[in-house]
């Protein structure tokens, strides 16, 4: 788990949640290692993730975090709030601005509608992670099945 990273007060009864409610943020201050780990795992060993020679050869400022690392823990992040009863069952990502290792990265979200049918009964999420400034470096979509 990487350093920094918490949750506050996740829970997700259907029946309590309303539309506008948000979804409780997480911290995360990623290491050089976490990236190390992501690149294993998702096969992503493109040189900017970790070098930072090749990093500044390419005119970023130094390594950076990959967005598809952060679109997977926006999408555990709405996992997370799914629990106990609910499953993710679609995320879309979108990448706006590259996060420089050593950042901290908040993500944070929103209910954004709530539909309750005697078929379904789901969860539109619209989540998104932010920069230390405040800048949106990746947003996401989520729906939740119950």
């Amino acid at each position: 788990m990487p350093a920094g990273y918490s949750i506050f007060g996740m829970t997700s009864v259907f029946e309590n949640i309303t539309e506008g409610q948000e979804i409780a943020c997480q911290m995360l201050a990623l290491s050089s290692r976490d990236l190390v780990i992501w690149a294993g795992a998702s096969g992503d060993y493109n040189p900017i993730h970790y070098d930072k020679d090749i990093a500044l050869k390419k005119g970023l400022g130094g390594v950076v975090v990959p967005g598809q690392l952060v679109g997977a823990m926006l999408g555990s992040l709405a996992s997370r709030f799914a629990r106990p009863s609910g499953r993710l069952a679609k995320l879309s990502v979108s990448y706006k601005k590259m996060m420089p290792l050593g950042e901290n990265l908040v993500l944070k979200g929103i209910v954004s509608s709530k539909a309750d049918t005697p078929e379904s009964k789901s969860l539109s999420l619209k989540l998104w992670a932010e920069d230390t400034v405040g800048d949106k470096t990746v947003t996401a979509a989520a729906v939740i099945l119950y």
